[in-house]
C-alpha cells in the first residue's frame, strides 16, 4: 500500500522505469530491450525486443505451483452443467485445441475467428490461438449473419471455430445457419470450420469444410504443443467495435503490453490474489470478457468463472449462490444486470454466505446512483467500484485502485484516472485543457497510450489516426468521445457520448449501422436512429423513419405491421441486440436548412427534454410530429 497520487504521478513522469518494474510480473523468453518506443506518434510500441507468450503467462507458468488448483469453472444454467478445470486440465485441453488448429495449417500470424456461446471450448480456443501466435477474433454469439460476414471479410480467418447453438433463457439460438449465411455473404471463405456439437440444434456439416471438434479432439488426447514465443508487439487478437460509420473497427491488441497491463491490474485495481476466484458476468464477445473472464484472472493465478445463463434463472439468487459455492473474491458485472436483480426478491441477497466477496466492480455503461446505493446496502456495505474503459483500451481508464491506496467510491462516478493514463479534459471548441473543477469537456488521454491499449485498427493505420487522435495546443491526444466533468477531489463523472455511438446494456452500437440496416427495408426512404435514455438498459435505440409508400399506413395496425417487419430486418442483419425499441413512421425528419439531420434535437424530444436552440431548423413541424408520437 502506498500513496496513489505519487504512484500515478510516477507512472506518467517516470514512465519507462514504472513499467519496467511491472514487466517483471510477466515471464519473458527474451527480456525487452526498450520499454516504450514512441518515435512515431501516435503509434506506441511497448516492451520492444521482448519475447513472450500470452498463453504461457495465463496457463503454463502456473503448472509448477498450482497445477491442481481450479483454473476455469464452467457453469451453464441453460444446460444444467458445471465443470471445473484445474490448471493442469486446462493446459491439456488448450494443447488439444492447438493441435487441431495446427492440423489445419494454422501458424503464427494466421487469423482464427471464434463465434461461440459461453462454453469452456471458447476459452480453450482463445488460449490455443495465442499459444500458436495466431490472432483470434471473437465475435459475440448474438450477432446475425450480416454483422458476422463483415467481420469474417475484414479478419480473413484461415479457420472459424463455432458451435451448433447457444441458449438464452431456455431458448435455443442456432448458430450454424447464421454462420453458413455469413460465409456465403463474405468475399473471404475460411478453409475450415471446426464445429462444437452441443446437440442443442440439428445441423448439416458442409462436406470438405466442416470438422467435428469431438472427433478431432479424440485424435490429440496426448497432444504436446509448445508455446510459440512472439515479439512483444506481435498482435494477440482483434476485436470489432462499432463506429460512427457503418464498418466496424477491428481493434488490434499487442501481446507483451497487454500481458503486463493485465498482470498489474489484478493486484492494483481488483485486489485479486493467486488462488482466489474471479467471477466476471460479461461475455467473451466483449472486451471485458477477454480481459477479465479469460486472460486477467488466469495471468493472476486465480480461478475464473465462465457463466452461460441469465442472472434471474433459475431465480434472482443464482449469481450469489455461485459466490457462496466457489468462494468468489472479486465480482465484475454491469449496471444493467444489477438493475435487473433489483426487481427480484430482496431476500435472495441475504440468502447466501457472501463473506468471501471483497468487492463488486461494475462497468460498461454509467452507473446510476440509486442502483449503486441499492446494491451497496444489499451487500452490507461491501465495496461497489464503478470503472470506465473501452474496447480500445483493454483495461480500465478510470476507477479506484484500492490495491495501491484505499479510497472511497462516489456514487455516480467511476473514480479517478488510473496509473499509466495521462487523462485530460479538453474544451471541444478551443482544444484548451480544462483544469478547473466541474468543467465539462471531452475526456482525452495524452499519448502514448499505456500498455494494453490498442496498437492500431486492423489493416487501417490511417483510420486509427483519423478516428481517435487530434492535436490540441502542444499535445497529441486520444479522444474517448465521451463528455465528462471532474470534481474538486479528482473524481470523474461521465456525461455521455460526443458521437453517434449508443450504449445498450453495455453493448456499444453505431446508430449508423442500425440506420443502414433499416434503410434496406424496401418501404423505408429515410431513417434517423438515436439513443434514448432507458431506466433498465441505460440507453435503447429508437428509430424515426419515412416510408416510401404511405398509402397502406393509414391505421395503427398497418404501422405496427411495418414496424415489426423493420425490426425483423435488423434482427436478421445485426442481431436482436441492435433491434430498436420502437420504429416510428413520420412524414419528415427535422433538419437544418443546409440539410443536416438534427439528431441531438430528436434525442432530446424522445427523452422529454428541451431540444435547445432550433433557429437553424428548416421545418419545425417535423420535430413537433416526433414529440407527439413519443408522447402518445
Amino acid at each position: 500500500m502506498g500513496n496513489f497520487a505519487d504512484f500515478h504521478a510516477r507512472s506518467i513522469n517516470d514512465r519507462d522505469a514504472f513499467w519496467a518494474e511491472h514487466a517483471k510480473r510477466v515471464e519473458w523468453k527474451v527480456q525487452p530491450k526498450q520499454i516504450c518506443d514512441y518515435s512515431n506518434p501516435p503509434f506506441a510500441k511497448w516492451f520492444v525486443g521482448g519475447e513472450t507468450n500470452l498463453c504461457h503467462n495465463a496457463v503454463d507458468r502456473h503448472l509448477a505451483e498450482r497445477a491442481d488448483q481450479p483454473a476455469l469453472i464452467f457453469v451453464s444454467t441453460e444446460t444444467d452443467t458445471e465443470k471445473t478445470y484445474t490448471y493442469r486440465e486446462l493446459h491439456a485441453e488448450v494443447q488439444r485445441m492447438a493441435a487441431i488448429l495446427q492440423d489445419q495449417g494454422v501458424v503464427k500470424g494466421d487469423r482464427v475467428l471464434i463465434y461461440m456461446p459461453m462454453i469452456a471450448e471458447a476459452a480453450f480456443a482463445m488460449l490455443a490461438c495465442v499459444r500458436l501466435g495466431a490472432i483470434h477474433s471473437v465475435v459475440f454469439g448474438g450477432f446475425a449473419s450480416h454483422s458476422l460476414a463483415t467481420r469474417i471479410e475484414d479478419a480473413s480467418p484461415k479457420v472459424i471455430i463455432s458451435a451448433d447453438a447457444g441458449s438464452r433463457g431456455g431458448k435455443v439460438v442456432p448458430y450454424k445457419p447464421l454462420l453458413d449465411d455469413a460465409i456465403k455473404l463474405s468475399a473471404h471463405k475460411p478453409a475450415k470450420v471446426i464445429m462444437v456439437d452441443r446437440q442443442l440444434a440439428a445441423f448439416t456439416p458442409v462436406a470438405g469444410r466442416d470438422l467435428d471438434y469431438a472427433t478431432e479432439r479424440a485424435k490429440h488426447m496426448d497432444a504436446v504443443v509448445p508455446c510459440e514465443w512472439v515479439e512483444s508487439t506481435h498482435p494477440s487478437y482483434t476485436l470489432y467495435t462499432s463506429g460512427t460509420t457503418g464498418k466496424p473497427k477491428g481493434v488490434q491488441r499487442d501481446t507483451g503490453g497487454y500481458t503486463v497491463a493485465l498482470a498489474a491490474s489484478m493486484p492494483h485495481v481488483f485486489e485479486g490474489k493467486p488462488g482466489g476466484t474471479f467471477f466476471c458476468t460479461s461475455d467473451i464477445g466483449w472486451v471485458v470478457g477477454h480481459s477479465y473472464i479469460i486472460y486477467g484472472p488466469l495471468i493472476g493465478g486465480m480461478a475464473t468463472i465462465l457463466y452461460e445463463g441469465l442472472p434471474i434463472r433459475p431465480d434472482g439468487g443464482i449469481w450469489w449462490s455461485l459466490v457462496e459455492k466457489y468462494k468468489v473474491n472479486v465480482m465484475f458485472s454491469a449496471p444493467t444486470a444489477i438493475r435487473v436483480l433489483k426487481k427480484q426478491d430482496p431476500a435472495l441477497l441475504t440468502k447466501y454466505d457472501l463473506s468471501s466477496l471483497q468487492a463488486l466492480f461494475l462497468a460498461g455503461e454509467p452507473l446510476d446512483e440509486p442502483t449503486a446505493k441499492w446494491i451497496s446496502e444489499g451487500l452490507n456495505g461491501k465495496a461497489i467500484i464503478d470503472n470506465y474503459w473501452q474496447t480500445e483500451t483493454g483495461w480500465p481508464i478510470l476507477s479506484i485502485c484500492n490495491g495501491v491506496e484505499k479510497a472511497p467510491s462516489k456514487f455516480g462516478s467511476p473514480g479517478k484516472a488510473i496509473y499509466g493514463y495521462n487523462v485530460k479534459l479538453v474544451d471541444d471548441q478551443t482544444g484548451e485543457e480544462l483544469t478547473g473543477a466541474n468543467q465539462k469537456g471531452v475526456l482525452t488521454i495524452e499519448g502514448p497510450l499505456p500498455p494494453g491499449n490498442l496498437q492500431t485498427i486492423w489493416g487501417d493505420d490511417a483510420r486509427f489516426v483519423k478516428t481517435y487522435w487530434k492535436t490540441v495546443p502542444n499535445k497529441l491526444v486520444y479522444s474517448t468521445f465521451d463528455w465528462a466533468v471532474r470534481d474538486e477531489d479528482g473524481y470523474f463523472f461521465i456525461l455521455g457520448r460526443t458521437d453517434d455511438v449508443i450504449n445498450v446494456a453495455g453493448h456499444r452500437l453505431g446508430t449508423r449501422e442500425i440506420e443502414e440496416s433499416i434503410s434496406s427495408h424496401p418501404n423505408v426512404a429515410e431513417v434517423a436512429v438515436v439513443g434514448v435514455a432507458d431506466q433498465l438498459k441505460g440507453q435503447v435505440a429508437m428509430a424515426f423513419a419515412i416510408a416510401k409508400d404511405t398509402s397502406g399506413l393509414t391505421d395503427a395496425a398497418a404501422r405496427l405491421k411495418l414496424e415489426g417487419e423493420v425490426m425483423k430486418v435488423v434482427d436478421s442483419q445485426l442481431g436482436a441486440v441492435a433491434r430498436p425499441s420502437r420504429v416510428f413512421f413520420v412524414s419528415a425528419l427535422p433538419k437544418t436548412r443546409s440539410g443536416k439531420l438534427l439528431r441531438r434535437a430528436i434525442q432530446a424530444v424522445a427523452e422529454g427534454r428541451d431540444p435547445g436552440d432550433l433557429t437553424t431548423m428548416d421545418d419545425p413541424a417535423a420535430l413537433q410530429q416526433i414529440m407527439e408520437l413519443v408522447k402518445a
